[in-house]
């Protein structure tokens, strides 16, 4: 199995590398693309340092590297999950603006019918925000804002953040343990 991740410069970048941690906990290869802002904010919001991040992956890729492998519909991949996504990128997205390789890894997602999770940071939603993921929703997308849930009574941020990266495994098919499932 391979996944594709690419972490953008919105907020919340531990989504991304708590995913990336699973994944290779899990021996599923990666494919990781870091944004420019993705650097700056792993560095400002947690205790990792952009190179540990690129360890946790299988391959890397700068974002500007459109020859890389996972910039072509014929490289097989499960799908591609964006944690988090940027508003800029999911713009560019519901466009086909794919000016980088995040943004063409996420189309070839979406022409070729493979999965696309995207993570959106941002509040409050504007009505474009809201009308990129309408339109996003509307070609298979799957727009999973990291909202946490309450239900587990999560008593750190940890458990919040394993929660929701939980989640994102189910999406994907991908058994674990980190969601603490409803039992009504």
């Amino acid at each position: 199995m391979k996944i594709i991740v690419a972490i953008t410069g919105a907020s919340g970048s531990i989504y991304g590398i708590r995913l990336l941690e699973e994944l290779y906990r899990f021996q599923i290869e990666t494919h990781l693309i870091l944004s420019h802002w993705a650097e700056e904010n792993i560095l400002l919001e947690t205790k990792y340092t952009p190179e540990q991040v690129r360890r946790l992956a299988t391959h890397n890729y700068a974002d500007r590297a459109m020859s890389a492998p996972i910039a072509s519909g014929s490289f097989l991949c499960r799908g591609m999950i964006v944690a988090p996504c940027s508003m800029k990128t999911m713009a560019a997205i519901a466009t086909g603006l794919a000016d980088n390789l995040i943004v063409r890894g996420a189309d070839v997602c979406i022409k070729e019918g493979r999965k696309l999770i995207l993570m959106p940071r941002e509040t409050p939603l504007n009505s474009i925000h809201i009308e990129n993921m309408l339109k996003l929703s509307r070609l298979g997308v799957t727009i999973m804002p990291p909202v946490p849930a309450f239900y587990h009574q999560p008593e750190t941020i940890e458990d919040i953040v394993n929660q929701t990266v939980g989640r994102v495994l189910d999406m994907m098919d991908i058994k674990n343990e980190l969601v603490k499932r409803w039992q009504g």
